[in-house]
Protein backbone atom coordinates (compact mmCIF):
# COMPACT_ATOMS: atom_id res chain seq x y z
CA UNK A 1 0.00 0.00 0.00
CA UNK A 2 1.30 3.44 -0.97
CA UNK A 3 1.14 5.76 2.00
CA UNK A 4 0.59 9.47 1.27
CA UNK A 5 2.27 12.46 2.82
CA UNK A 6 -0.57 13.89 4.93
CA UNK A 7 -0.93 17.52 5.99
CA UNK A 8 -3.31 18.65 8.72
CA UNK A 9 -4.65 22.14 7.97
CA UNK A 10 -6.76 24.55 10.00
CA UNK A 11 -6.43 27.80 8.06
CA UNK A 12 -3.62 29.27 10.17
CA UNK A 13 -0.40 30.61 8.70
CA UNK A 14 1.48 27.75 10.36
CA UNK A 15 -0.71 25.05 8.86
CA UNK A 16 -0.41 26.63 5.40
CA UNK A 17 3.40 26.49 5.75
CA UNK A 18 3.05 22.84 6.73
CA UNK A 19 0.87 22.21 3.67
CA UNK A 20 3.47 23.74 1.35
CA UNK A 21 6.26 21.72 3.00
CA UNK A 22 4.20 18.53 2.70
CA UNK A 23 3.63 19.22 -0.99
CA UNK A 24 7.35 19.59 -1.64
CA UNK A 25 8.07 16.43 0.35
CA UNK A 26 5.47 14.45 -1.58
CA UNK A 27 7.03 15.55 -4.88
CA UNK A 28 10.51 14.62 -3.66
CA UNK A 29 9.38 11.14 -2.67
CA UNK A 30 7.00 10.53 -5.56
CA UNK A 31 4.06 10.08 -3.19
CA UNK A 32 0.51 11.49 -3.22
CA UNK A 33 -0.50 14.31 -0.91
CA UNK A 34 -3.52 14.02 1.37
CA UNK A 35 -4.93 17.09 3.08
CA UNK A 36 -7.06 16.65 6.22
CA UNK A 37 -9.17 19.24 8.01
CA UNK A 38 -11.28 18.45 11.08
CA UNK A 39 -14.31 20.62 11.90
CA UNK A 40 -17.33 20.69 14.21
CA UNK A 41 -20.80 22.00 13.50
CA UNK A 42 -21.18 25.40 15.17
CA UNK A 43 -24.67 26.11 16.43
CA UNK A 44 -23.64 29.73 16.91
CA UNK A 45 -23.62 30.08 13.13
CA UNK A 46 -27.31 29.18 12.84
CA UNK A 47 -29.42 29.46 10.74
CA UNK A 48 -26.67 27.97 8.54
CA UNK A 49 -27.31 24.23 8.58
CA UNK A 50 -24.70 21.49 8.78
CA UNK A 51 -24.41 21.08 5.01
CA UNK A 52 -23.94 24.80 4.51
CA UNK A 53 -21.21 25.00 7.12
CA UNK A 54 -19.52 21.98 5.55
CA UNK A 55 -19.51 23.77 2.20
CA UNK A 56 -17.95 26.86 3.79
CA UNK A 57 -15.20 24.80 5.38
CA UNK A 58 -14.58 22.75 2.24
CA UNK A 59 -14.30 25.93 0.18
CA UNK A 60 -11.65 27.33 2.48
CA UNK A 61 -9.61 24.12 2.38
CA UNK A 62 -9.91 23.93 -1.41
CA UNK A 63 -8.54 27.46 -1.70
CA UNK A 64 -5.50 26.53 0.41
CA UNK A 65 -4.89 23.37 -1.63
CA UNK A 66 -5.18 25.22 -4.92
CA UNK A 67 -1.84 26.92 -4.40
CA UNK A 68 -0.06 23.59 -3.89
CA UNK A 69 -1.67 22.08 -6.99
CA UNK A 70 -0.64 25.08 -9.08
CA UNK A 71 2.98 24.84 -7.89
CA UNK A 72 3.11 21.06 -8.41
CA UNK A 73 0.72 20.16 -11.25
CA UNK A 74 2.12 16.62 -11.36
CA UNK A 75 1.18 15.98 -7.73
CA UNK A 76 -1.84 13.79 -6.92
CA UNK A 77 -3.79 15.59 -4.17
CA UNK A 78 -6.80 14.39 -2.18
CA UNK A 79 -8.78 16.37 0.42
CA UNK A 80 -10.75 15.05 3.40
CA UNK A 81 -12.92 17.40 5.45
CA UNK A 82 -13.82 15.34 8.52
CA UNK A 83 -16.44 16.24 11.08
CA UNK A 84 -15.23 15.50 14.59
CA UNK A 85 -12.38 16.15 17.00
CA UNK A 86 -9.04 17.28 15.62
CA UNK A 87 -6.96 14.84 17.68
CA UNK A 88 -8.95 11.79 16.65
CA UNK A 89 -9.02 12.81 12.98
CA UNK A 90 -5.30 13.55 12.82
CA UNK A 91 -4.23 10.39 14.67
CA UNK A 92 -6.37 8.31 12.28
CA UNK A 93 -4.88 10.13 9.31
CA UNK A 94 -1.35 9.60 10.63
CA UNK A 95 -1.93 5.84 10.88
CA UNK A 96 -2.49 5.70 7.12
CA UNK A 97 0.32 8.10 6.18
CA UNK A 98 4.02 7.97 5.45
CA UNK A 99 4.18 10.97 7.75
CA UNK A 100 1.81 13.58 9.16
CA UNK A 101 2.81 17.23 8.72
CA UNK A 102 1.47 19.93 11.08
CA UNK A 103 2.11 23.59 11.66
CA UNK A 104 4.00 24.68 14.77
CA UNK A 105 3.60 28.06 16.43
CA UNK A 106 6.28 30.19 17.97
CA UNK A 107 9.27 29.71 20.23
CA UNK A 108 9.81 29.71 23.93
CA UNK A 109 8.47 27.96 27.00
CA UNK A 110 5.04 29.61 26.90
CA UNK A 111 4.00 30.01 23.26
CA UNK A 112 4.21 26.78 21.30
CA UNK A 113 2.04 24.48 19.24
CA UNK A 114 2.92 21.44 21.33
CA UNK A 115 1.74 23.00 24.57
CA UNK A 116 -1.74 22.98 23.10
CA UNK A 117 -3.67 19.84 23.84
CA UNK A 118 -4.22 18.96 20.18
CA UNK A 119 -0.58 19.08 19.11
CA UNK A 120 0.75 17.30 22.17
CA UNK A 121 -1.80 14.50 21.97
CA UNK A 122 -1.25 13.95 18.26
CA UNK A 123 2.52 13.68 18.66
CA UNK A 124 2.06 11.39 21.65
CA UNK A 125 -0.51 9.07 20.07
CA UNK A 126 0.54 8.94 16.41
CA UNK A 127 2.15 5.66 15.41
CA UNK A 128 3.82 7.26 12.39
CA UNK A 129 6.31 10.15 12.14
CA UNK A 130 4.94 13.65 12.73
CA UNK A 131 6.74 16.65 11.21
CA UNK A 132 6.26 20.09 12.77
CA UNK A 133 6.81 23.05 10.43
CA UNK A 134 7.00 26.68 11.52
CA UNK A 135 5.39 29.56 9.63
CA UNK A 136 7.81 31.02 7.12
CA UNK A 137 9.40 27.71 6.12
CA UNK A 138 10.45 28.12 2.48
CA UNK A 139 12.24 26.06 -0.19
CA UNK A 140 15.29 28.30 0.34
CA UNK A 141 15.60 26.89 3.86
CA UNK A 142 15.93 23.44 2.30
CA UNK A 143 18.75 24.48 0.00
CA UNK A 144 21.71 22.26 -0.76
CA UNK A 145 24.39 22.44 1.89
CA UNK A 146 22.03 22.00 4.83
CA UNK A 147 22.03 18.61 6.52
CA UNK A 148 19.39 16.24 7.79
CA UNK A 149 20.36 16.17 11.47
CA UNK A 150 19.36 13.15 13.55
CA UNK A 151 19.89 12.44 17.21
CA UNK A 152 21.19 9.00 18.15
CA UNK A 153 21.35 7.51 21.63
CA UNK A 154 21.65 4.15 23.32
CA UNK A 155 22.21 1.04 21.27
CA UNK A 156 21.47 0.42 17.56
CA UNK A 157 17.86 -0.56 18.23
CA UNK A 158 17.05 2.50 20.32
CA UNK A 159 17.36 4.94 17.41
CA UNK A 160 16.67 2.63 14.47
CA UNK A 161 13.35 4.25 13.50
CA UNK A 162 14.75 7.79 13.65
CA UNK A 163 17.85 6.80 11.68
CA UNK A 164 15.75 5.12 8.99
CA UNK A 165 13.62 8.24 8.64
CA UNK A 166 16.70 10.49 8.45
CA UNK A 167 18.40 8.38 5.77
CA UNK A 168 15.21 8.21 3.70
CA UNK A 169 14.78 11.99 3.96
CA UNK A 170 18.41 12.62 3.02
CA UNK A 171 18.21 10.23 0.06
CA UNK A 172 15.14 12.07 -1.25
CA UNK A 173 16.96 15.42 -0.95
CA UNK A 174 20.49 14.47 -1.97
CA UNK A 175 21.57 15.72 1.46
CA UNK A 176 24.05 14.71 4.13
CA UNK A 177 22.90 12.84 7.23
CA UNK A 178 24.55 14.43 10.27
CA UNK A 179 24.21 11.87 13.06
CA UNK A 180 24.70 13.42 16.49
CA UNK A 181 25.36 11.59 19.73
CA UNK A 182 25.67 13.55 22.98
CA UNK A 183 27.26 12.23 26.12
CA UNK A 184 27.88 13.36 29.68
CA UNK A 185 30.03 12.11 32.52
CA UNK A 186 27.97 9.59 34.49
CA UNK A 187 28.06 9.43 38.29
CA UNK A 188 30.87 7.27 39.60
CA UNK A 189 28.36 4.96 41.24
CA UNK A 190 26.73 4.28 37.86
CA UNK A 191 29.74 2.30 36.72
CA UNK A 192 29.46 -1.45 36.91
CA UNK A 193 32.29 -3.95 36.39
CA UNK A 194 30.81 -4.77 32.99
CA UNK A 195 30.58 -1.13 31.85
CA UNK A 196 34.10 -0.41 33.10
CA UNK A 197 35.39 -3.32 31.02
CA UNK A 198 33.65 -1.98 27.88
CA UNK A 199 35.01 1.51 28.47
CA UNK A 200 38.50 0.15 28.98
CA UNK A 201 38.31 -1.86 25.76
CA UNK A 202 37.11 1.22 23.85
CA UNK A 203 39.92 3.38 25.23
CA UNK A 204 37.79 5.76 27.29
CA UNK A 205 34.44 7.50 27.36
CA UNK A 206 34.57 9.52 24.13
CA UNK A 207 36.01 6.69 21.98
CA UNK A 208 33.30 4.45 23.43
CA UNK A 209 30.60 6.92 22.37
CA UNK A 210 32.10 7.22 18.88
CA UNK A 211 32.16 3.46 18.58
CA UNK A 212 28.52 3.24 19.70
CA UNK A 213 27.46 5.81 17.09
CA UNK A 214 29.37 4.05 14.32
CA UNK A 215 27.76 0.74 15.26
CA UNK A 216 24.27 2.24 15.18
CA UNK A 217 24.92 3.80 11.75
CA UNK A 218 26.47 0.74 10.14
CA UNK A 219 23.27 -0.95 8.83
CA UNK A 220 21.92 2.33 7.45
CA UNK A 221 25.17 3.17 5.69
CA UNK A 222 24.95 -0.23 4.04
CA UNK A 223 21.30 0.25 3.07
CA UNK A 224 21.88 3.79 1.73
CA UNK A 225 25.43 3.70 0.28
CA UNK A 226 24.91 6.89 -1.74
CA UNK A 227 23.94 9.03 1.27
CA UNK A 228 26.91 10.94 2.75
CA UNK A 229 27.17 10.69 6.53
CA UNK A 230 28.83 12.99 9.05
CA UNK A 231 29.30 11.53 12.53
CA UNK A 232 29.38 13.97 15.42
CA UNK A 233 29.96 13.13 19.08
CA UNK A 234 29.71 16.02 21.53
CA UNK A 235 29.90 16.28 25.28
CA UNK A 236 26.82 17.99 26.71
CA UNK A 237 23.10 17.55 27.11
CA UNK A 238 21.39 15.98 24.11
CA UNK A 239 18.93 18.84 23.72
CA UNK A 240 21.60 21.55 23.75
CA UNK A 241 23.87 19.65 21.38
CA UNK A 242 21.06 19.08 18.87
CA UNK A 243 19.88 22.68 19.04
CA UNK A 244 23.42 23.87 18.32
CA UNK A 245 23.08 22.06 14.96
CA UNK A 246 19.72 23.60 14.02
CA UNK A 247 21.26 26.45 12.07
CA UNK A 248 22.83 24.05 9.57
CA UNK A 249 19.82 21.70 9.34
CA UNK A 250 17.06 21.63 6.76
CA UNK A 251 15.35 18.97 8.86
CA UNK A 252 15.95 17.68 12.37
CA UNK A 253 14.91 14.15 13.34
CA UNK A 254 14.36 13.02 16.92
CA UNK A 255 12.98 9.81 18.38
CA UNK A 256 10.00 9.76 20.67
CA UNK A 257 9.23 7.37 23.49
CA UNK A 258 6.19 9.01 25.01
CA UNK A 259 4.74 8.22 28.40
CA UNK A 260 1.69 9.15 30.44
CA UNK A 261 1.47 10.53 33.94
CA UNK A 262 -1.36 11.40 36.30
CA UNK A 263 -1.55 14.87 34.72
CA UNK A 264 -1.60 13.74 31.11
CA UNK A 265 0.62 12.87 28.17
CA UNK A 266 4.32 13.69 28.19
CA UNK A 267 7.13 13.53 25.70
CA UNK A 268 10.81 13.34 26.52
CA UNK A 269 12.61 16.52 27.53
CA UNK A 270 14.98 16.37 24.54
CA UNK A 271 12.13 16.11 22.03
CA UNK A 272 10.17 18.79 23.86
CA UNK A 273 13.12 21.21 23.84
CA UNK A 274 13.96 20.67 20.17
CA UNK A 275 10.34 21.14 19.10
CA UNK A 276 10.08 24.43 20.94
CA UNK A 277 13.39 26.00 19.99
CA UNK A 278 14.63 24.64 16.64
CA UNK A 279 13.97 26.98 13.70
CA UNK A 280 13.98 24.18 11.14
CA UNK A 281 11.21 21.59 10.61
CA UNK A 282 11.39 18.80 13.19
CA UNK A 283 10.36 15.19 12.59
CA UNK A 284 9.29 13.23 15.66
CA UNK A 285 9.62 9.51 14.99
CA UNK A 286 8.04 7.02 17.43
CA UNK A 287 10.25 4.19 18.59
CA UNK A 288 9.32 0.83 17.11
Amino acid sequence: MTRPITAGVDGTEESLAALQWAGREAVRRGLPLRVVHAWRYAESLAPADRDTQHEWVSGGVAEAVRGVSERHPELAVSVDVVEGGAVEALVRAAAEAEMLVLGSRGHGPVVGFLLGSVGQQVVMEARRPVVLVRAGATPAAEAAGRDVVVGQHGGPEDSAAALRFAFEAAAARGAVVRAVRAWTLPPVFAYSPGSLKLLDEAGGLEPYERQALAEALRPWRERFPDVPVAEQVEMGSAGQVLLSMAGQAQLMVVGRRGYRTAVGARIGSVTHGVLHHADCPVAVVPHE
